[in-house]
């Protein structure tokens, strides 16, 4: 990716008007367009945040059975639609760690209303936040529990090593199967872990896919704070290879198998 990058960051340097900027926000924006010129890469970005906090991953408290159900349901709408057709809206896409404490709560809340419904549509059209762990769960729900499947490898750049990610052989509570239709909706807002979600199932060929092209994100992006600066640089450290198509969906997105106004 960084051919011609060296060269860009030389003329930069030399550029008047680029250094002359006063404004840090507008330079930072200045910054941002010729990285992503560059390397064609719209992820890419220099930002100016002189309040920046680190996010830290929210640690699910030990909530009392109701309060748990009331924060489950602000992420999460099911409904059964004529001709028993389920839906289910999903916004995060929770986490292997998550999933285990609010496991036989979401089952009885949500996944044995699905269970009997003759097809499914699963949409993930306002889903822009997810854990990495969370992807074989889901997938598992739809695929048999033998044989085990490779659905996805994830390359770490900072440790320079590649997970494997497979299919579950045990879950909790039972299966949706592999012959009911699931429809899977999607926008230019399904980012990162459900674009990787959509893009497992269409290549299993478990799932159509309806909707826009995602966003073209990233399994990890994490913000770099340049110097001693309030500027930042947000880079992605993490890429999702599919074994199927030995691809990914990051920066061209998911395309739908049916493209229409999400």
């Amino acid at each position: 990716k960084l051919v011609g990058m060296q060269e860009a960051i030389e003329a930069a340097r030399g550029n008047t008007e680029v250094l002359n900027i006063p404004d840090a926000e507008t330079l930072a924006n200045v910054l941002t367009s010729g990285i992503q010129t560059t390397v064609s890469d719209h992820r890419l970005r220099v930002s100016y945040e002189p309040n920046y906090v680190p996010v830290v991953p929210p640690v699910m408290p030990p909530l009392p059975p109701e309060q748990l159900i009331a924060v489950l349901q602000t992420s999460l709408k099911l409904d059964i639609l004529e001709g028993n057709t389920g839906y289910l809206r999903i916004d995060h896409i929770l986490g292997e760690e998550v999933a285990e404490k609010v496991g036989a709560l979401l089952l009885d809340l949500v996944w044995n209303k699905i269970l009997p419904t003759s097809a499914l549509i699963f949409d993930l059209r306002y889903t822009g936040s997810g854990d990495v762990s969370g992807i074989p769960y889901i997938v598992s729900y739809f695929t048999e529990a033998e044989p085990e499947i490779h659905i996805d490898s994830v390359y770490d750049r900072p440790s320079n090593t590649t997970t494997k990610l497979f299919s579950m052989s045990t879950l909790l509570g039972e299966r949706y199967g592999v012959t009911k239709p699931l429809v899977i909706l999607t926008s230019r807002n399904t980012k990162g872990i459900a674009e990787d979600v959509a893009y497992c199932l269409q290549n299993l060929k478990r799932a159509t896919v309806v909707g826009e092209k995602t966003a073209g994100g990233s399994v990890k992006l994490d913000k770099i704070k340049v110097g001693d600066t309030d500027f930042y640089v947000t880079v992605p450290t993490a890429k999702s290879i599919n074994p199927i198509t030995g691809s990914t969906w990051e920066v061209k997105g998911v395309t739908p198998d049916v493209e229409v106004n999400a």
